[in-house]
Formats: structure tokens, sequence, C-alpha cells
């Protein structure tokens, strides 16, 4: 996929999968009851549906957000985002862990939610640090100001401007 003509979006636009923030939100998207939350994996809110057909027994994803520990996007030594592969069984590839209700403090909710896998960067994409520190994507082809060229209501704006103070303006063809 294409680098998007926006200056800027979200990380979300990078993901390979959808995600499900609640098991009723799986149930409604997929039409399939989603499995027991198990406390013994972490999270995961998306799923492979690929990876149940694999005759493999691990699935690798070249490109998910390196992480610390805690979960936090590390930066590499230019102090820049970056992606890691992860490797997967490809039975936790094909299923989603959602923890029930969508709780955000209840059991489970002490690990580390499993990274979602992305498409590769294009050439001109760049990972990058938001207000707030939201990780989204910069197109590095598209200039984030505005117009760079006067449109026609600014020249009569600035000519209306400059008969006022009384300065003389050549127009040229």
């Amino acid at each position: 996929m294409a680098a998007l003509p926006f200056a800027k979006y979200g990380i979300e636009k990078l993901f390979l999968f959808p995600t499900y923030q609640s098991r009723a939100e799986y149930l409604k998207a997929t039409g399939l009851e989603p499995p027991e939350f198990d406390r013994s994996r972490p999270p995961k809110t998306w799923f492979d549906p690929a990876a149940e057909k694999s005759t493999k027994r691990t699935v690798l994803y070249n490109c998910v957000l390196a992480t610390d520990e805690k979960g936090y996007p590390i930066l590499d030594q230019d102090g820049k985002l970056y992606f890691e592969p992860m490797v997967l069984s490809k039975q936790e590839a094909a299923t989603v862990n959602l923890i029930p209700g969508g709780a955000s403090n209840g059991p489970g909710t002490d690990q580390v939610p499993v990274p979602i896998p992305m498409r590769p960067l294009e050439p001109v994409e760049e990972l990058i640090r938001g207000f707030g520190g939201i990780i989204g994507v910069r197109n590095t082809s598209i200039a984030e100001e505005g117009p760079t060229s006067f449109t026609h209501a600014d020249r009569e704006l600035i000519r209306a401007i400059a008969r006022k103070l009384g300065v003389p303006i050549q127009v040229q063809a």
C-alpha cells in the first residue's frame, strides 16, 4: 500500500488487521463469539485469519512497533521510532485475547498487549511522536503548511491594505 496523501496520519493506517476494543465489537464485526479471556496470555486485540491455515508452527511479522518490556515505544540510535520483527505461534496469531467488558483495570490488564503487525513504511513515510506522545506517520513528500501561493482573495486584501496606507502597488501581468 502506498503512502497516504496527507502530511500526517494515525499509525492505525498501517495496521495489517482490524483491531477490536471489546468482545461485543468482535462479535458484531465477525459474527463469532470471541474465545474466553486467558489471563495467562497478554491481551490481543487483533487476529490473522490466514495464520490458522499455515503449514508452519510459527508466523513471522516483519513490522511491529519496537517497544520495551512495559509496552512503551523505544527509539533507535538516531532517536527515531522503528519497527522490529515478531514471531507468534500460529494458534496465537489466529486468535484474539480480549479482556471481558473491555475493562482497563481488570485481571490481565497489567500485561503489555501483543503488538499489532503493520505494513512496512514507504520511503516517504516516517514514524513520529505527536502531541501527548501519540504515535503517527508523517509523509515527508507533503509539506505540513497550507497553500504556499496567494489566492485571488489574498491579493485583493493586500491591495486594499496598500491603498489604505497609500502604498503604490505595481501589478505584473
